[in-house]
């Protein structure tokens, strides 16, 4: 095998490592510490799809995204709403277009995510599970 082989080959196993990687971030969903709600992934999906617009105890919700760009989003989208980020941008466009719904706001990363949250009793976001802190609640998707 030639350097230049090689060279190609390395890169692709790097590639495809680094791919693998940011594809695995285990997302938890996340509340204010507050919030005695009942959760299930059926719930969060109707609140993030806004189909629900209140938690289990009647209280107001107030979802926050993340970017589209983040690796959690492309695991929240993927193992919690059962879509693509792509198709979930499709879907909000659609609602918002037919004047039927506002998607929730998008944040940059989980530092902004656990801030919003842990001020707002009403927020539901998620994160990384590596980045969970004190300030919020992780909670069972039951």
């Amino acid at each position: 095998m030639n350097i230049k082989t090689f060279s190609k080959t390395l890169t692709g196993i790097a590639i495809g490592c680094a791919i693998s990687f940011t594809s695995f971030a285990e997302v938890v969903v996340i509340v204010h510490p507050s919030n005695d709600a009942n959760f299930s992934q059926k719930v969060v999906q109707r609140i993030y799809l806004g189909k629900e617009k209140k938690f289990s105890d009647g209280k107001e919700v107030l979802p926050v995204n993340q970017v589209p760009s983040s690796a959690a989003r492309e695991s929240f989208d993927s193992d919690t709403l059962g879509r693509s980020t792509t198709q979930v941008a499709a879907y909000w466009s659609k609602l918002v277009f037919t004047g039927k719904g506002i998607p929730p706001k998008e944040l940059d990363n989980d530092a902004a995510v656990i801030a919003i949250v842990a001020e707002n009793p009403n927020a539901i976001g998620y994160i990384d599970s590596a980045s969970v802190t004190g300030a919020v609640k992780a909670v069972s998707l039951n």
